[in-house]
């Protein structure tokens, strides 16, 4: 099931943050969410606009993920070009428990229930994450630059 993160869950989902930071350095890719990000502040913060989801099954968090409607700020500038500059929906901040696989699967058929145009980024040497994002059909657009300056693939789909 799907749904809104709850107030009392952010520690909990900070925790699933800290394994995917893990999770990643173990899999080549040290540096994309290197030290404090995202910070229990930015969690907070993502729950508190109403963007921050979880997956669950039961009491049990096996997957968190944002999700926002509308302008994303770090796309409007982009080495390349989208395909459409119509509504989108933007997923960020997707990591998994480790306790169940699909996490990616479930959340961009969540996703694509609320809109059917999507944009994603991810850095370079997230090769599973670029594997799924490619996968699921997705196409690659350019690069676009995060608030600290570090270039992302973006990618988008039209469903």
């Amino acid at each position: 099931m799907i749904r809104q993160a709850k107030q009392e869950e952010l520690d909990q989902i900070f925790e699933i943050y800290q394994y995917a930071k893990k999770f990643m350095a173990a899999h080549g890719n040290p540096t994309q969410w290197d030290g404090g990000y995202p910070s229990k502040e930015r969690i907070k913060q993502d729950w508190t606009e109403g963007n921050l989801y979880v997956i669950a099954e039961g009491e049990s968090i096996l997957g968190v993920f944002v999700f926002i409607i509308g302008e994303e700020k770090n796309y409007s500038k982009i080495e390349g070009s989208w395909k459409s500059r119509r509504l989108y929906g933007t997923i960020h901040r997707i990591a998994s428990s480790g306790l169940e696989k699909g996490i990616f699967e479930q959340c961009l058929k969540f996703c694509l229930g609320q809109i059917d145009h999507l944009r994603i980024d991810t850095h370079r040497d997230n090769s599973i994450m670029r594997h799924l994002i490619e996968k699921s059909g997705f196409e690659a657009c350019g690069t676009i630059y995060v608030e600290d300056g570090s270039p992302r693939i973006a990618y988008e789909l039209i469903n």
